[in-house]
């Protein structure tokens, strides 16, 4: 065999191997209902918080489904949904949800709640932004005190909207102060804890997972740009094996018994629901 050949031969094997390097990245974190049909969802905080859980199991019993859940954020979850990794996925991005339909990959777009982001941060508040008077604002303060900021930087639906509002702010977050993590909700809340760092972190996450971040407080909420939308979508028709079964479990979601579960999810465990429905959602769709 010349030389040639060789090089393309291990080219070829090298593309393959890629190739299947690239799919074997996908890491079911955990199964939910143990029925015959079967479809793969990819989220991040939901999954993390145990609405997933909740949500699968119930309607596995009545649909004989398993839910495979990729976690993922909202950024990695719209790929994996193009590239027809998942069957479904529920995020909190809505200018990229709009861009995915429009480009024809995604598909029956269904609002399921909501939740809000709070800015948390040391308790002795060291850029004051207590007396901020919007999420811009609060941004500015930080940036002007060089006071620790972590950022997840993952391209998630709660890195686009850090980014949005540095934006607003009119900065370009640079320097020492800034600390990216690539890291997941509460992985990163738990980092400004130990960095004592100001952090935006969903509301979900905070009532949940506020114990791993004893040093830290809620600073700052309330601007309605802070309000965080959840949509679903599935995959094209005929595109992915488990579509049908995951359009049926956003129906589901969508449904008043879905929609009970996700207005009640919490309430046993910290008397405080973790997420709004839809219903209440639908006022801060824009």
């Amino acid at each position: 065999m010349s030389k040639f050949i060789q090089v393309i031969f291990g080219i070829t094997f090298c593309l393959i191997g890629l190739q299947g390097m690239a799919q074997s990245e996908i890491k079911v974190e955990a199964v939910y209902g143990a029925g015959a049909n079967v479809y793969k969802l990819a989220t991040g905080s939901p999954g993390e918080l145990g609405l997933l859980k909740v949500l699968g199991e119930e309607f596995g019993k009545k649909e004989n489904a398993q839910m495979e859940w990729i976690k993922a954020g909202s950024g990695a979850s719209l790929n994996l949904l193009k590239t027809k990794q998942v069957d479904m996925i529920m995020v909190h991005a809505p200018e990229a949800v709009n861009k995915a339909l429009a480009e024809g990959w995604a598909t029956d777009r269904t609002l399921i709640g909501s939740n809000e982001f709070y800015i948390v941060g040391p308790k002795f508040d060291p850029a004051n932004i207590k007396m901020a008077t919007s999420g811009a604002n609060a941004y500015a303060k930080i940036a002007g005190a060089q006071a620790n900021f972590i950022s997840r930087g993952d391209k998630s639906g709660t890195h686009v909207k850090e980014m949005d509002i540095w934006k607003n702010a009119g900065i370009t977050p640079v320097g020492n102060w800034y600390i990216v993590t690539n890291d997941f909700m509460t992985a990163s809340l738990k980092r400004a804890n130990d960095e004592n760092a100001y952090f935006m972190t969903d509301s979900s996450t905070w009532v949940a997972e506020k114990n791993v971040a004893p040093q830290l407080e809620i600073l700052y909420r309330g601007d309605k740009f802070l309000v965080n939308t959840y949509d679903a979508l599935c995959a094209p028709q005929s595109s992915t094996s488990g579509r049908e079964t995951a359009l049926k479990f956003i129906r589901f979601v969508g449904s008043a018994a879905g929609q009970k579960i996700i207005r009640d999810y919490g309430n046993d465990k910290y008397s405080e629901a973790l997420y709004n429905d839809a219903a209440y959602a639908k006022q801060y769709v824009y």
